[in-house]
């Protein structure tokens, strides 16, 4: 089941264990990748959170419906399979490629981020990402509470990475949820 020990360099989550399928060892995973087939190719390595679960190796990959399944080297029964569910799947960052449109970004570049009014009033911080039919911004206030923002150009006209910062113009109302 191991193939290399877990260490602790900066990683993304590209999917989540969910529940053993069949009787052989494989699992479902929750996808959270745009890109399915490099992240879980035949010998892909990923590491995991638990840590103490992995590092687990593909040992093969199969769509069933619109499910994917894994085969993860030494998990050969159910119940082995059973001890890995709701465990995440991580790929290290250095191994991302590079993303080619200057206003697409992977979720952990905003996640950190200082969200501002256009008129530099700081509304708090982005906490994290979700993607519910349409991406979405958790900005956790600086009064307090979370914040819902769509992650749409009309509603988050500027992203400064390197500022380390973006601007939220919000419709009327927006700020009032």
């Amino acid at each position: 089941m191991n193939a290399e020990p877990n260490d602790p360099t900066d990683t993304v989550v590209v999917g989540r264990i969910g529940r053993p399928h069949g009787v052989r060892g494989e699992v479902t995973v929750e996808v959270r990748t745009d890109d399915p087939d490099l992240r879980f190719a035949l010998g892909a390595i990923l590491r995991t959170d638990p840590a103490d679960r992995g590092p687990l190796t593909v040992a093969g990959r199969r769509w069933h419906r619109e499910v994917l399944l894994l085969a993860i080297e030494g998990v050969e029964s159910r119940e082995a399979a059973e001890e890995l569910r709701n465990t995440e799947l991580h790929v290290p960052v250095a191994e991302l490629p590079a993303l080619e449109d200057p206003d697409v970004f992977y979720d952990h570049q905003l996640v950190g981020l200082t969200a501002r009014l256009p008129d530099g009033t700081e509304l708090g911080t982005v906490d994290a990402v979700r993607h519910e039919g349409a991406d979405l911004l958790v900005v956790r206030r600086v009064e307090g509470g979370d914040l819902l923002v769509p992650f749409v150009t009309a509603i988050v006209p500027t992203v400064d990475l390197a500022g380390g910062s973006l601007v939220v113009d919000p419709p009327e109302g927006l700020l009032d949820l």
